[in-house]
């Protein structure tokens, strides 16, 4: 079972504007009653007006606050509203597509996963669970909606790791001249914060398609040039994800950069504007914003081992924990633990070897993982404690304060090749589902 953490940064930013609706989009059905718009029909589900237009008015609320933050001289007039429609229905349709295509691969999430986001969500604000509801009405936003569209983040977080990163290969060429790369160079141990145009193009497009696509991407890029707002022009075209935060990456280690970007960010000084870069999902105008030097740390790794034990159809979570319990009381009494977790453990990687985890850094794991690997001393054994994966049993064997070595680094490379080619393949992903559905806008 992978224990690896389940990032869910940002839930509060992502879906603030899915707020409790008013019906400022609806309209009088035959019997008189109220009925709401439709934006768009998307295979076998719909886009509401009423979503659209409060999203679109978040976007434009957000636009609106960012600007107002710079100085007069450089604040850029607001994007045409049908621009940003366009933008917004846009994700919504993808958003929709995604979902749908997610419940046909039955992935659910229960309660209790989307109870532990939400707890760390909440304790991000310096409050309990429990008070997260009366925190999110004291901003006008609907806890049951909010509690929806979380679990539709940890959904769509779930099919993306099915559809995307499963199919992220590292070649044995890749990760041997990452590896020499590494001892070359400390470029890529800089910070770049850079922002991205993409004019994207379909998989079957024509060569006309695609020398209208360049002429459009070299059009912006020398508006840029020319001094308009790079998060303007994103936002009205961008094709890219992050098209509605300006087309912003925010900050990114050298090694982290898409694998288009990698050859051409780090020669570029701030402020400059990329030449047009052709890839498979269309073409890019990039800016670097800014860059930083990086600092060498030591990196505190702590090794460990557990038993893992999940409740089921048999078992209930009472049930689980006892049955862990007995095992606990099995090694207080001098039974051997790497025994035990071959034969009882559920997650069949680790239990292999005993339960080893190997060494890693506490904050891979999820949080109440890691904050019990903190807690520990070494040989110290914990009793049954609950994460979203089940009923552990946790053992640190051992600690170091460990450098850079092979071992670290040839991990390291593993992320950054993976890292790398994330953003072609979700942009690639994207467009191929766009292009399998059906959509029919209604604007």
């Amino acid at each position: 079972m992978n224990m690896r953490k389940l990032l869910l940064s940002g839930l509060i930013c992502s879906n603030i504007w899915l707020t409790a609706a008013n019906a400022q989009n609806r309209e009088l059905g035959s019997a008189g009653e109220l009925i709401e718009g439709i934006a768009a029909v998307v295979d076998e589900g719909l886009v509401l007006q009423s979503e659209l237009t409060m999203r679109t008015q978040f976007v434009i609320d957000g636009y609106t606050r960012q600007q107002a933050q710079l100085p007069i001289e450089q604040r850029a007039q607001l994007p045409p509203l049908s621009a940003v429609r366009e933008q917004v229905l846009d994700q919504l349709i993808v958003k929709e597509i995604q979902l749908q295509r997610a419940e046909r691969l039955g992935i659910v999430i229960g309660d209790d996963i989307l109870n532990q986001a939400l707890s760390q969500v909440a304790e991000g604000f310096g409050i309990s669970l429990q008070e997260l509801p009366a925190a999110l009405a004291a901003e006008g936003i609907d806890y049951n909606t909010y509690r929806q569209d979380s679990r539709d983040d940890i959904i769509l977080n779930q099919l993306e790791q099915r559809d995307v990163y499963s199919r992220i290969r590292v070649a044995p060429r890749e990760l041997e001249q990452c590896l020499v790369r590494l001892d070359a160079t400390e470029t890529d141990e800089f910070d770049y914060n850079v922002s991205h145009i993409l004019i994207a193009v379909s998989g079957d497009a024509t060569r006309e398609d695609l020398d209208e696509a360049r002429e459009r991407a070299e059009d912006i890029r020398n508006r840029v040039e020319s001094g308009t707002d790079f998060a303007q022009l994103a936002i009205t075209n961008s094709d890219g994800p992050t098209a509605l935060e300006g087309g912003t990456l925010g900050w990114r280690k050298g090694s982290q950069l898409p694998t288009i970007f990698a050859g051409v960010v780090p020669r570029m000084k701030e402020g400059d504007v990329s030449e047009i870069i052709q890839s498979g999902s269309g073409f890019h105008v990039i800016r670097l914003n800014s860059m930083r030097g990086a600092e060498r740390v030591m990196v505190d790794q702590v090794r460990a081992r557990h038993i893992l034990l999940s409740p089921n159809e048999v078992l209930d979570d009472d049930a689980t924990r006892q049955k862990l319990l007995g095992v606990y009381e099995q090694i207080r009494a001098g039974e051997d633990f790497a025994t035990l977790a071959l034969n009882t453990s559920e997650d069949t990687v680790s239990a292999a070897d005993g339960g080893d985890l190997g060494w890693s850094t506490p904050d891979v794991y999820v949080d109440e993982f890691s904050q019990k690997l903190e807690s520990l001393e070494i040989g110290e054994l914990s009793e049954p404690f609950r994460t979203r994966f089940g009923w552990h049993i946790l053992e640190v064997t051992d600690r170091r304060s460990f450098d850079t070595t092979d071992e670290l680094k040839e991990q390291r490379c593993q992320q950054e090749i993976r890292a790398a080619k994330i953003e072609e393949e979700r942009q690639l992903w994207l467009q191929q589902l766009r292009d399998q559905s059906y959509v029919d806008t209604r604007l």
